[in-house]
């Protein structure tokens, strides 16, 4: 039998979707917090005063009983401004020091553009035992949002693991970091959380395919048909 190739691609649609992209990662950080957080996880820290953190509060209250949203931002200015957004939307948000949110985090979220050559955004000893972090930034070689002696203390997920070394948090994780697809706890193949006392650490850079299938939905929902 003759093999064929196809050796033409047509675009079948193009769509915008810089903001059901920004919902589609909030939608990985909040499985991942379901997944692996405490129940009873109330305290949120939010690094990060851009596009993506309100989604990012929005997700993670979705999923556990957040009373309390702690925003960290380069200045205090812009903290302060992301926090006042926040309580406008009816969440109980106020901006704070790295230091007290992470010494308050039950749940911490990264999602910021910070660099390798830059300093992490806080101390690994500043976490606590039990907390877990969604870390949404990292997504480009030379990018890095957590200090690297974390990895030691934590149980390591992500979405793709060749990805998440490559161009993901992990890219600065040391060798013999122990890194599970996020899937394999989805579906009962790995443990996720063992103990209250737990560090768990989601380092997610995105998946092209997770973007197919919102394009595909959206499109379903207009009814449009390919």
């Amino acid at each position: 039998m003759r093999q064929l190739h196809q050796t033409i691609g047509r675009i079948a649609a193009v769509l915008e979707v810089g903001t059901a992209n920004a919902y589609r990662t909030a939608a990985a950080d909040a499985l991942a917090v379901d997944l692996l957080a405490r129940a009873d996880a109330t305290t949120l820290a939010v690094f990060g005063t851009g596009h993506q953190a309100p989604y990012e509060v929005a997700a993670v209250s979705r999923v556990r009983p957040v009373d309390e949203v702690l925003v960290v931002g380069r200045t205090a200015d812009r903290a302060e401004r992301t926090a006042a957004a926040l309580a406008a939307q009816g969440h109980n948000a106020r901006a704070a020091g790295a230091e007290e949110a992470c010494g308050r985090a039950d749940v911490i979220v990264t999602a910021t553009t910070t660099r390798a050559d830059s300093p992490p955004l806080f101390e690994a000893a500043r976490v606590r035992p039990g907390t877990h972090l969604s870390c949404m930034g990292a997504d480009a070689p030379g990018k890095r949002e957590l200090p690297p002696g974390l990895f030691a203390r934590a149980r390591v997920f992500c979405d793709l693991p060749e990805q998440a070394r490559r161009m993901g948090e992990c890219q600065h994780a040391p060798d013999g970091t122990v890194v599970t697809p996020l899937g394999e706890d989805l579906t009962h193949r790995a443990a996720g959380r063992a103990d209250d006392s737990d560090i768990t650490l989601f380092d997610s850079s995105g998946i092209g395919l997770q973007d197919l299938y919102v394009g595909l939905a959206l499109l379903k929902k207009m009814d449009i048909s390919l």
